[in-house]
């Protein structure tokens, strides 16, 4: 299943619905005003082959949050960025040396919440020109490239569990090769999935 830009911008034009890290587990009750930081991740779509492939990154081994988990590039909203878009552009061009100026914005998805209180703004957008992938030291342990035909198809993604703070938590995952791409990571590909066959 490929999607070419076209039908990519036209399904991100489209509302969608958001999605958080508790679609999976209903039950969980969440602290009274508990309050979200706006964040943004980049999802930056590549050309290889002659097919669309994305763009993620491995965390590093050593950070005290996910370490070793696929990861978007992203984090939140700092007080110097006008949006979380810029947000996201920031942090692509900081973890994964991603220059601003060679980035064709295609639209955003529905926000997603986090267990950790960030209300994340997935960015998708289109590298239009070669750059030198510049993993950030300390933060990046990899930048690898996966099939977006593989991410997009809802298909091949899994429902796992773990336990999480004494409690059995429900999640999706979507594996490609030696890569576990799971989490919040995860369902944010699966809401652009559904928001492609909407």
């Amino acid at each position: 299943m490929t999607h070419d830009i076209g039908e990519l911008r036209a399904a991100l034009s489209r509302p969608g619905r958001p999605s958080s890290d508790f679609d999976l587990n209903p039950e969980t009750v969440l602290p009274e005003g508990r309050k979200l930081r706006p964040a943004g991740v980049f999802a930056p779509i590549i050309e290889q082959g002659g097919t669309h492939h994305l763009l993620l990154t491995k965390r590093s081994s050593a950070l005290k949050h996910h370490p070793g988990q696929i990861a978007f590039p992203g984090g939140k909203q700092d007080e110097g960025d006008a949006d979380v878009v810029a947000a996201a552009l920031r942090e692509a061009r900081e973890e994964i040396g991603l220059p601003s100026s060679k980035v064709e914005i295609l639209g955003t998805l529905p926000a997603h919440e986090t267990v950790t209180g960030f209300i994340v703004t997935p960015v998708i957008g289109r590298v239009t020109g070669p750059f030198d992938i510049l993993p950030e030291s300390g933060e990046v342990d990899e930048v690898f490239a996966v099939p977006l035909s593989h991410v997009l198809n809802a298909e091949n993604f899994v429902i796992q569990s773990r336990r999480w703070r004494g409690q059995k938590r429900l999640y999706f995952a979507v594996p490609y090769g030696p890569y576990y791409i799971w989490g919040a990571t995860a369902r944010m590909l699966r809401a652009w999935s559904d928001q492609l066959s909407t």
